[in-house]
Formats: C-alpha cells, structure tokens, sequence
C-alpha cells in the first residue's frame, strides 16, 4: 500500500542499500581432527572427544590457531584434544552478513543431505554466530552486552544423522528455552 511504497522510497533516498552476504570457501589439508562419537557427550579416554572439547577445537580451527602446539609458537599453545585423527581434507565455507533463520535451516537440510551418498566423513558441523552489538539474542530477549556479547549456536551432525547442539551466550544473557 502507501505505507509501503513510502518506505521503499525512504531507502535509496538515504543512501542505505542491501548488501549480499560475503561467502568464502576453503580447504584445510591434514587437519588433526578430534574423533566424535554420537552418543558419548562426554567422550571416553581413548575413544572419543567430548563436546565441549569439540567447541573449544572449533574456534581455533575457525580462527585459523595453530594446532601444533610447537614450542616457538607464542600465540598459541593449544592442540587437537585426543583421540584425534588426520583428515586428508575438509571443506570450511564462511557466510558473513544477515541470514534470515529460515535461510539456516535449509542449509542445515541440505547439509544432511551429504550424508545421503557414501562418504568418508563421520560427522559434520554448522556454526551460527550472532552479531555481538546485536540488539536481541534469543527469541524476543534483549541481548545483554557487556564484554564479549557471545550469541553463537553449533550443529554437529553424524552421518546416522544424530546430533548435537551448543549454545553459548553472554553473561548478561539468558540461555534460549
């Protein structure tokens, strides 16, 4: 209606304009990997990595930290929690911008679908993360920013299509029902 077309006008009059989302697209080559089980959450000696090791792997693979743990490394002295093993290959696809929550879930739909034809990998991983001057985190709820403004989500999903989902939040924040 009238209402709309006024809006309309208000944007490029304005000079504010939609932006696409950036995607970037890499392969990391021998990445030391943790080794998951479905239904062991808080991992076994010797055979599995907990969840919480998985995160904590998560973001410094996502930050590009050096898992080495080599002792001229100032940086950073963190490695790949054990049991792990190599992986010749594993494909990181970065999306930056708005996504709308519909638009995630059909990615994580589609990602499922990887697992429809035979393939090597055991497990897969979808990480959301929320902008930290956002003005709401969970559901209608104020997001509370004080130092970090932490408002992140995590899939992983097994190839028999069991998952697990983390959440972290700020301290200002409630955690999502």
């Amino acid at each position: 209606g009238a209402e709309g077309s006024t809006l309309m006008s208000y944007f490029p009059k304005n000079q504010i304009r939609s932006l696409k989302p950036k995607i970037t697209f890499s392969t990391l080559r021998d990445l030391q990997c943790p080794v998951l089980q479905s239904n062991e959450l808080q991992g076994k000696p010797e055979e599995s990595c907990s969840t919480e090791d998985l995160f904590e792997w998560l973001g410094a693979v996502l930050n590009q930290v050096s898992l080495d743990n080599k002792s001229c490394s100032f940086l950073s002295t963190y490695c790949c929690p054990q049991p792990s093993t190599i992986v010749e290959q594993a494909f990181l696809c970065t999306i930056t911008g708005f996504i709308i929550p519909e638009t995630i879930i059909e990615l994580l739909e589609k990602l499922c679908c990887y697992f429809d034809e035979p393939k090597l990998a055991h497990w897969l991983t979808l990480t959301v993360h929320g902008f930290a001057d956002s003005p709401v985190s969970w559901r209608e709820s104020e997001h509370g920013f004080h130092k970090g403004g932490e408002n992140l989500y995590n899939f992983v999903v097994f190839r028999n299509l069991d998952y697990w989902l983390q959440m972290a939040v700020g301290t200002n924040d409630d955690c999502p029902p």
